[in-house]
């Protein structure tokens, strides 16, 4: 069962909430600040954090930097009422992998709750074929292991999201194919949204920052990516 602990401070959001998650299967626990959260991950960490972010003793955002700084892989989903698209992208570009904005579904939240997971063990799972891509860029080397989920580059492991190793592992499969983000967001996200294309720039950023060295993913302006690198290794 699925660990999950949502981080609100309004008791009642907070208690439906754990609520409909333990109906749908999951194990849910309730905290009302970040001093308890933060005492609860250090006993045991969750499999998701679903994070309000104004809270009484600090901001949520700032707190999930932080959390990522130590567990860069655990997957978080950002619940409040700062709707601007720039607080979703300062969500997203500390590493959440989904936002919803207040007043939601609850039914909408645990639907985007199993499109996590599944993306996750989808992108954990072991591949049929094209286990292991390599790809060369000057004097840099890019490994994809599929088969081990891992990322190196020049013989150093990255740590990557969930959302992130999707997008990659994407784009690297179609390497030199043009991919729009509208396509980025249908088969790395489960759901296509106009207002969240930008969502995919985002991660895009966070991806070439964490890939460096090396130039390894072009912006086709006004459409989309494409992994560029020339491949050079085995696949499947």
């Amino acid at each position: 069962m699925k660990l999950i602990y949502v981080v609100e401070d309004h008791d009642v959001i907070k208690d439906g909430v754990v609520q409909y998650l333990s109906i749908n299967g999951y194990e849910a626990k309730g905290f009302g600040d970040l001093a308890s959260v933060r005492n609860a991950i250090a006993s045991r960490l969750p499999d998701l954090i679903i994070q309000d972010v104004m809270l009484p003793d600090g901001d949520g955002f700032m707190f999930i930097k932080e959390i990522k700084q130590r567990h860069p892989m655990l997957p978080v989903i950002f619940m409040t009422a700062r709707t601007e698209e720039s607080d979703r992208i300062l969500g997203f570009e500390i590493g959440a992998d989904d936002y919803i904005s207040k007043p939601f579904s609850p039914k909408e939240l645990v639907l985007r709750v199993n499109v996590l997971f599944r993306r996750i063990e989808g992108s954990s799972g072991r591949q049929t074929s094209d286990s292991r891509l390599s790809f060369e860029d000057g004097e840099n080397v890019l490994v994809i292991d599929m088969d081990e989920h891992r990322l190196v580059i020049n013989g150093k492991e990255i740590s990557l999201t969930a959302a992130e190793w999707k997008i990659v592992t994407f784009l690297a499969q179609n390497e030199g194919r043009l991919i729009s983000r509208g396509l980025i967001l249908e088969k790395c996200f489960d759901y296509s949204f106009e207002s969240y294309e930008r969502v995919v720039d985002t991660h895009i950023k966070n991806i070439r920052a964490k890939l460096r060295p090396g130039n390894w993913i072009e912006t086709v302006r006004g459409y989309g990516y494409r992994f560029s690198a020339p491949f050079s290794g085995e696949k499947g």
